[in-house]
């Protein structure tokens, strides 16, 4: 396998070829990224997200590689048990998350909708996703807001119910990553800063032209090293917690 210029032979240890990835909150952002980035390693992916999927769908197609693509809402148990159903994997990136409760949720609809979302889907994933899996990765995404607890986005209670369901993302990384080790299933999470998406857009207050000390990321700037943690490439690391957020938050 080579890199798109065709010239310079890609690492055999970054080689996903014969691959199949598994990406959850594919359709936009970091989850559209990572599939794309996993792709371009060789990866054939299975994809999944509530919204259209068309367009990640024909990003992995240009490069070579096929998608399946299963469209369903997280807190759905039926569409969780779809995707168990699609495995196994080599790798399974856990992308999916949300910052607050749907538009009219009470404060504790919208509580449950985010720790839904955030903690249980990828609590239920990741324990049947690794249990199917003889070796593997699986890569889980957190935030720096559930490391440090500081931003500035959202009601007090929006901000503190997501900052408190990502640190929890951070706990579920160990838990994984303990039991992981038994099957040789690496289990790694990574802790974005702002990044360039759809849901940074949703949580910024209008009109707000306030400038982040740090720019926020791209979001490949998240999907590479994903895809690096989903790799043979990171074959003796597990339960870390990568930060990579340009330095907003050094902990």
């Amino acid at each position: 396998m080579t890199t798109g210029s065709g010239s310079v032979p890609l690492p055999k240890l970054l080689s996903l070829e014969g691959r199949r990835a598994f990406v959850s909150g594919a359709a936009n952002g970091i989850g559209r990224a990572t599939a794309v980035c996993l792709a371009e390693l060789g990866a054939d992916l299975v994809l999944a997200d509530r919204a259209p999927l068309d367009a990640v769908r024909a990003d992995v197609e240009a490069t070579g590689r096929t998608a399946l693509v299963l469209r369903g809402d997280l807190t759905d148990e039926g569409f969780l048990q779809r995707i168990i159903a699609a495995g196994p994997f080599f790798s399974a990136a856990l992308v999916a998350g949300v910052f607050k409760g749907p538009e009219g949720a009470s404060a504790q609809e919208a509580f449950d909708f985010v720790m839904h979302v955030n903690v249980r889907a990828p609590l239920i994933l990741g324990n049947a996703l690794l249990e199917q899996m003889n070796g593997g990765y699986i890569v889980l995404v957190g935030s720096s807001a559930g490391r440090s607890g500081a931003g500035r986005f959202g009601t007090p209670t929006e901000y503190t119910t997501y900052a408190a369901s990502k640190g929890a993302v951070h706990t579920l990384v160990r838990v994984l990553s303990r039991r992981g080790a038994e099957k040789n299933v690496l289990v790694n999470g990574v802790a974005p800063g702002l990044v360039s998406t759809p849901l940074l857009d949703s949580v910024r207050p209008p009109g707000d032209g306030a400038k982040p000390a740090i720019r926020p990321a791209d979001p490949k700037e998240l999907g590479w090293p994903i895809a690096l943690l989903c790799s043979p490439m990171a074959s003796y690391i597990s339960g870390a917690i990568v930060d990579v957020n340009g330095g907003s938050f050094i902990g």
